[in-house]
């Protein structure tokens, strides 16, 4: 399907989100681009978001015959001329997410992003979401059908590789990377950290120029900073034992999947997107919500375990490559780019109202 002359070319209006959402965005672009089909982003600024009125409208390039939005984009910044395509990266309306909210951010998502996204996905001409999960949450609060699922992808020909190593390190080396949210599980870093002791230590990412976390860490744990380009991150995914990703609540899962394919095995929690992302048993370990025993065990049972230890390694290459390649991504995405320029895609359906 490379440089299929059905595709002018996509375009990308884009909030700077500096998320996952942005890594997304530049790594799909890229990939498109080195299938021969032509891209190009606009970013927006932030103040695009929450005050769109201010921000004047780009014009698309005159060559894309789409437009590939996330659900937040303002109907403003729509192209009328074009076919879009809006993709779901994390449901901000569900109920699990309520506890992690602030007063400020329940307001604004239920004010404000809920009604923009209601917008944006009825002038839609296709919906995706990032994974299965996603898409069930966002059916039940906008009541849309249908939403094609299209897992994220990992470039495997860059520096997402494997480098098989016999044995674990002593001590084990865990591996936290993410913000620092209790959504994001780091409240259970300090008693699991505590508990395991000086047979495991904890390399975790934060700003160093913070000075302080919101929560002490033992002393078997070390800050290595913040890391934002690829070969960075690989390069410490690669210097781990184990990815140790206790996130309540995920989208997707886009840190599990690139420790994966750099041979990383995850010891997640069972919960969200996250059982669609980590073959439990084969490419990590799936533990309860909020059970700092389980995580320990997990830990230790790879610690006292090598040869499993090992065959987590090529497993979580193995399902990186069969699932989430980036070659896979642009397939999928393609197909739907191909639908709905020749119409052949299904309307976006109502199935109530709100």
């Amino acid at each position: 399907m490379s440089g299929d002359p059905s595709i002018g070319g996509v375009w990308f209006p884009a909030v700077r989100a500096h998320s996952g959402t942005d890594v997304f965005t530049v790594r799909l672009a890229r990939a498109l681009q080195a299938r021969g089909v032509r891209t190009e982003i606009t970013w927006l600024p932030s103040r695009a978001e929450y005050c769109p009125w201010s921000v004047g409208i780009p014009a698309p390039p005159r060559w894309a015959s789409v437009a590939h939005v996330t659900s937040w984009l303002h109907p403003r910044f729509f192209p009328g001329s074009l076919r879009v395509l809006s993709t779901i990266h994390f449901c901000v309306h569900d109920r699990l997410y309520q506890p992690y909210k602030s007063l400020i951010q329940k307001f604004y998502h239920s004010f404000w992003i809920r009604l923009v996204e209601r917008s944006n996905l009825s002038r839609s001409s296709v919906i995706s979401a990032v994974s299965g999960y996603t898409a069930r949450q966002t059916e039940r609060v906008f009541r849309i059908s249908p939403i094609r699922v299209i897992h994220n992808g990992i470039p495997l020909n860059g520096p997402f590789q494997m480098r098989l190593r016999a044995e674990p390190h002593h001590p084990f080396r865990l591996l936290y990377v993410g913000n620092w949210s209790r959504r994001k599980g780091v409240d259970l870093l300090a008693p699991l950290m505590t508990r395991l002791g000086r047979d495991f230590e904890l390399w975790f990412t934060a700003d160093r120029r913070n000075g302080h976390l919101p929560y002490r860490l033992p002393d078997n744990c070390r800050c290595i900073g913040r890391l934002s380009r690829e070969d960075e991150l690989s390069r410490i995914y690669r210097k781990a034992d184990a990815l140790l990703f206790p996130s309540r609540l995920e989208g997707f899962g886009l840190v599990a999947a690139e420790a994966m394919a750099c041979g990383l095995p995850v010891i997640a929690v069972r919960t969200t997107s996250l059982p669609e992302v980590v073959d439990h048993g084969r490419s990590g370990i799936l533990c309860a919500r909020h059970d700092v025993s389980e995580l320990a065990a997990a830990c230790e049972s790879l610690r006292q375990d090598p040869p499993r230890w090992r065959a987590m390694q090529e497993a979580s290459r193995r399902r990186v490559e069969q699932v989430f390649s980036e070659n896979a991504m642009v397939e999928n995405y393609l197909r739907v780019y191909q639908s709905a320029i020749c119409g052949a895609a299904s309307a976006v359906r109502r199935r109530g109202r709100q």
